[in-house]
């Protein structure tokens, strides 16, 4: 037959337990499918997405350009760049000097002989064959070959992701997750269904809501990324909820903590 005391005890008990199991089921509200993923996808092959998406040149620019022909004298001056700068590497911290063509507010880059060029709104691919055809026609260079690179290729990673960073792509080619992996992938409050891409084309900003949970991102056009794209994470209910209520919670926990430090007390006496 129990005691007295040892029907308190068994009471205390089940209210501490009762108590822990409330705690823990409120900060269990993430919804772990849509913390996944392509939740979505089955073994399967899928089409390759079109990798050669051209990036369309704008103001502000650093290009590469080198030029070459059968005549290996004559195109050194045509590979003298007019232009320093200094790039910092977020993934290393390091420095490094870059040497090419900026192209300036109006669009426009200051070749040697040449001179003033329409460099903004075309791709690299127009800019070279443009250079290619100017040399030819003036007689300057025969067959020439003209070779346009970026040097500032890059992309923005904000939000909801575990290092929000500024992505520098040496190959000039990435996809969403690759940026995403080298900022240290999505946290677990991070909207997969909802990624917002932003990006500056001809002067107009695109905005594209991008879902991570679907198949269907590895087929989108948006999978790859273009120079100067900016990809934001937003925070899911959860988390705005937690920020937003921070401040009524804590006087909460810390009273709910003192309340069990006297069932304690009274427990072990």
């Amino acid at each position: 037959m129990y005691s007295i005391n040892s029907m308190k005890k068994t009471s205390n008990w089940s209210l501490l337990v009762l108590l822990l199991v409330a705690m823990i089921s409120s900060t269990s509200c993430v919804n772990t499918k849509n913390a996944v993923y392509f939740n979505n996808i089955q073994d399967t092959t899928l089409q390759s997405v079109k990798t050669d998406i051209e990036s369309v040149i704008q103001p502000k620019d650093l290009l590469s350009i080198s030029v070459s022909s059968l005549n290996p004298e004559a195109t050194i001056i045509f590979n003298t760049p007019n232009v320093a700068t200094t790039s910092a590497s977020a993934a290393t911290g390091t420095s490094n000097q870059m040497a090419g063509y900026l192209v300036n507010q109006d669009g426009n880059i200051q070749f040697p002989v040449l001179g003033n060029l329409v460099a903004a709104g075309l791709t690299k691919k127009q800019l070279s064959d443009d250079i290619a055809k100017r040399l030819l026609d003036k007689k300057l260079l025969i067959d020439p070959i003209v070779n346009v690179r970026f040097l500032n290729f890059k992309v923005t990673v904000l939000g909801e992701v575990a290092r929000p960073t500024v992505v520098t792509v040496a190959n000039e080619k990435i996809s969403i997750l690759e940026a995403l992996g080298m900022a240290g992938d999505l946290t677990i409050y991070a909207k997969r269904d909802n990624v917002l891409l932003i990006r500056e084309e001809s002067g107009k900003k695109l905005v594209k809501r991008i879902n991570l949970n679907s198949s269907e991102t590895l087929n989108s056009p948006y999978y790859y990324l273009k120079t100067n794209d900016v990809v934001y994470a937003e925070p899911n209910n959860t988390k705005v909820s937690s920020a937003s209520n921070t401040r009524q919670i804590l006087p909460t926990v810390i009273s709910g903590l003192s309340f069990m430090a006297i069932i304690l007390t009274q427990v072990f006496k």
